[in-house]
């Protein structure tokens, strides 16, 4: 009997949609940034206990040495402390419009970013949420730069914030391991495109064939719906992924990414200073250095200290480097994510003059 041939391998997805800025003209420009992690700090020692897999492994294997941890504080309430930071920090006390990117909501409904714009006193200005995983900073600075450069908004705030530590399973240290909570936001003004701070083309893209990959599965109307016809039948509250491919795909897909922001851009990527990655993994970090040509301490990093912060990691990871000084003006800087959906995305700025409050660090 003949052997059946293979199924053809699947195709791979197409190159993701170019999001143009004007070289000239309207555009989205970072006016202030503001961070805020929680000041409960878990080590390595005090997670791992007398476990034989400890300190050492965690800091070879993913890079992360201390995590903060959210006691008795919530999305939102992480998200206010960041979004008035970044007020502050713009000189600022009234916007347009709130964005919040977060994967771990405080509730399925309402959305937080409501809340967010009352406790700030922003009044009853437009409020909604992202759920685009540890891209979804990325994502929330494409939809508020459009927001911007189509003329209907003249300032929008961003706040970027996951408390991981309430999906994870208390059994799974390896999980634990990986992430920490806190929160980032930016404020965004219309300025002029191409400017110091004006963002730059934006690179978007998916693969929901993946999105199995890192999930939550029994926090949906799915899970539910099977619930409720399978009474006996558990579905996980908790937050997994399967690391390994997750970790080969965003190096690629981080590295594919940047390169298109880039050149979009109008850039080499040997015209960059530094790139500003998602905080997944050092060894991801260590990978995107290698495949895009950079030094090291072009590739910033403060996972040792902090862990995987989800969608805040891009925007706290911000804040902090540009209150230290380490964003200096005139810098080509590239941000880039990926995460969950699978989905990722990137885009480019040259570090303007900018004030940032970072609360927590150190």
């Amino acid at each position: 009997m003949d052997t059946p041939a293979p199924p053809p391998a699947p195709a791979p997805p197409p190159a993701s949609p170019y999001v143009p800025v004007p070289a000239s003209g309207r555009g989205a420009v970072l006016a202030g940034l503001g961070a805020y992690v929680p000041p409960r700090v878990l080590t390595n020692a005090e997670l791992c206990g007398r476990r034989p897999i400890g300190d050492e492994w965690i800091r070879a294997r993913i890079g992360v040495a201390n995590r903060r941890i959210a006691d008795g504080e919530a999305t939102v309430d992480l998200a206010v402390r960041a979004g008035r930071h970044a007020l502050t920090a713009a000189g600022v006390c009234a916007v347009d419009a709130v964005v919040l990117a977060t994967i771990s909501p405080d509730r399925l409904v309402p959305a937080g970013a409501p809340e967010v714009a009352a406790r700030l006193g922003l009044g009853t200005v437009p409020a909604f949420d992202m759920a685009s995983g540890c891209s979804g900073f990325l994502y929330g600075l494409a939809v508020a730069s459009s927001m911007i450069t189509s003329g209907a908004f003249d300032r929008v705030l961003l706040v970027a914030s996951d408390v991981f530590s309430a999906f994870l399973d208390p059994q799974d240290w390896l999980m634990a391991a990986i992430f920490g909570d806190g929160a980032g936001a930016v404020v965004l003004r219309a300025g002029e495109a191409g400017a110091p701070g004006a963002l730059g083309p934006f690179d978007l893209g998916s693969d929901g064939t993946q999105a199995d990959l890192l999930e939550v599965p029994g926090a949906g109307a799915r899970a539910r719906k099977r619930q409720l016809a399978a009474p006996h039948e558990e579905f996980s509250p908790y937050f997994r992924m399967d690391g390994p491919v997750v970790r080969k795909q965003a190096v690629v897909g981080m590295c594919d990414s940047v390169t298109r922001a880039v050149d979009r851009a109008g850039w080499l990527l040997g015209d960059l200073d530094l790139v500003v990655a998602h905080q997944a993994n050092q060894r991801i970090l260590d990978g995107l250095t290698g495949e895009l040509g950079l030094e090291p301490r072009q590739v910033l990093s403060h996972i040792e200290r902090y862990g995987n912060t989800g969608a805040a990691s891009v925007p706290v990871l911000l804040a902090q480097a540009a209150a230290a000084g380490t964003l200096s003006p005139g810098l080509r800087v590239a941000l880039t994510a990926y995460g969950a959906g699978l989905a990722w995305g990137s885009t480019t700025v040259v570090w303007p003059e900018v004030r940032a409050v970072a609360e927590g660090g150190g």
